[in-house]
């Protein structure tokens, strides 16, 4: 899931310092998502790379509302009891990137563990309606673990978008901590499963900060390209607010530099690893 990235500690390294978003591109989005009130992670999230990003006609859209059955210590995302299924949502999203006009939509959720098949009908529901109104648009679904059941999974490679990707968020030690009803080694393997049935082009994201070492990073890594991702961004973890986890610490460009070097020797396809990387963040190179 994106995160919010707000906060930032006083006194925070000159590297994590963004500029303001320009250009035609976004300010042209910009009026369109205020005009017609639509729904981006790009603006919720405050995310630092919404200029770059829509400038290249990518952007992020979360769906199954803005109520989360899961509480991670990382997330800015609500928790708590869900609203009921918007059974419109299908056509609104798809809607919204017409009006954007945007190349590469990333879809992604909040945990939906109250529901039967974990949301899953509303993500194939969402990818027909987008590929109906925008058939050019690429998609990238950036999806929950609905537990590991595949019949929940197989709805998603049904769906067969150009990018899966899913999320293990930090290393095996912190992730009780970190994802609390997420487990490691489930998410490993929703990752292999995709794979194995078929998906062209897998991904997974992971942040730094929490408290990891780098022997654990390059373990996580390893345990990624060994499900056989495709693809791994790497960024650095900034806390949504006081009630989450503190930041750790402040991983240097060099660290993050070297984690990109390992990984691309792994034999990852993209490594994205900086401090202001963020999961959706180059989003349309991963199709290549």
């Amino acid at each position: 899931m994106e995160t919010a990235i707000e906060n930032i500690p006083a006194g925070k390294p000159k590297w994590l310092k963004v500029k303001l978003p320009i250009g035609q591109k976004y300010t042209e989005l910009r009026g369109l998502v205020d005009k017609y009130s639509l729904n981006t992670i790009c603006t919720s999230g405050s995310c630092p790379n919404m200029g770059e990003c829509w400038g290249e006609g990518t952007a992020t859209f979360m769906i199954l509302g803005n109520v989360c059955t899961r509480s991670c210590g990382f997330c800015g995302v609500k928790t708590g009891r869900p609203e009921t299924v918007d059974w419109d949502e299908p056509e609104k999203v798809a809607r919204s990137i017409k009006i954007m006009n945007i190349k590469h939509a990333v879809i992604t959720s909040v945990d939906r563990d109250d529901l039967k098949d974990g949301g899953s009908i509303i993500w194939i529901e969402t990818v027909k309606a987008i590929r109906r109104m925008n058939p050019n648009t690429t998609l990238e679904t950036l999806i929950p673990d609905f537990q590991g059941i595949e019949r929940n999974l197989d709805r998603i490679v049904e769906a067969n978008p150009e990018v899966v990707s899913h999320n293990m968020e930090t290393v095996r030690r912190l992730t009780r901590e970190v994802r609390i009803q997420a487990k490691y080694d489930r998410s490993l393997e929703v990752l292999r499963y995709l794979k194995e049935k078929g998906i062209n082009r897998t991904k997974s994201g992971i942040m730094l900060g929490l408290g990891e070492t780098e022997e654990e990073v390059f373990q996580t890594m390893t345990d990624l390209r060994n499900a056989n991702v495709d693809v791994v961004t790497i960024g650095q973890y900034l806390q949504p607010s006081k009630k989450h986890l503190p930041v750790k610490e402040f991983i240097t460009p060099e660290q993050f530099a070297r984690y990109e070097k390992f990984g691309l020797e792994l034999g990852f396809r993209h490594v994205e690893s900086g401090p202001l990387v963020r999961s959706s963040y180059k989003a349309q190179k991963h199709i290549l």
